[in-house]
């Protein structure tokens, strides 16, 4: 299967299948609708691991040094964040489609005192509200298989990268070992989506989530595209038994 197969399939995957409503509308009201608990479930569903994996995502961007950072699909900010008190950059702009999910990063950064230093905005990763070469790092946490046109998500994070600046992707994956797998799909196609209903009232959003990281691009087929929308030196490394996958490329 090519990478502009796999690509297709995981923008065919949608939140709520809702017909002729799009991929991008159907996130967006799903952010909006689980906003409230969404740290409460990141933190029951990768049993906290997912900040270890932050950590892990952070050290990459290390040896650029960068001091201007764009945090695509930034959620409640946790990465926004993470990525201040790590690297110390002049200014992190956090973007997401879900004002819901933004207030609650706006609340965070509030509560920290870190108005002047971490700013969001709500856009749409199809096409941002940015210059061309205007930032050090692109990193997206998470979010990539919720564009609703991967390769076009790709180009316009390149496009708004600096030369020699750095895109990371940190993103969920499935695991290879086939016992692992097994232990896997139970716990996301089963106990994940139950948690989820229970605390959220959404049950849909999280049946979502197993289908979405089964359907996106991992490994060779996510570097081809960075590789397609002109970034160079194209890296991933698995985490925790492949549940985790860092994806890195410099323009």
């Amino acid at each position: 299967m090519s990478s502009n197969d796999n690509g297709n399939k995981v923008e065919q995957v949608t939140p709520y299948g809702t017909q002729g409503t799009a991929k991008t509308e159907q996130v967006r009201q799903m952010f909006d609708s689980i906003a409230p608990d969404y740290d409460f479930m990141n933190r029951a569903m990768t049993l906290g691991i997912d900040i270890w994996w932050r950590r892990l995502a952070v050290k990459r961007l290390q040896r650029i040094k960068p001091a201007t950072i764009l945090d695509v699909a930034t959620g409640t900010g946790d990465f926004a964040i993470q990525l201040h008190h790590s690297l110390r950059p002049q200014h992190i702009t956090g973007i997401d489609l879900s004002q819901g999910m933004l207030d609650e990063a706006r609340r965070k950064v509030k509560e920290k005192g870190l108005e002047e230093a971490i700013t969001f905005s709500q856009d749409d990763c199809m096409a941002l509200h940015m210059d061309d070469e205007s930032v050090d790092a692109v990193t997206v946490a998470f979010g990539v298989r919720n564009f609703e046109h991967l390769q076009q998500g790709y180009e316009e994070m390149a496009r708004v990268l600096r030369p020699g600046g750095m895109l990371c992707v940190l993103e969920l994956s499935t695991p290879r070992n086939r016992l692992i797998r097994w232990f896997y799909d139970l716990y996301t196609l089963h106990i994940i989506p139950w948690i989820g209903s229970k605390k959220s009232g959404d049950k849909s959003a999280y049946r979502y989530l197993p289908q979405s990281i089964a359907a996106v691009p991992q490994g060779d087929e996510m570097l081809q595209l960075m590789r397609n929308a002109g970034l160079k030196d194209a890296k991933f490394k698995r985490l925790t038994l492949g549940v985790c996958t860092i994806y890195t490329a410099v323009k």
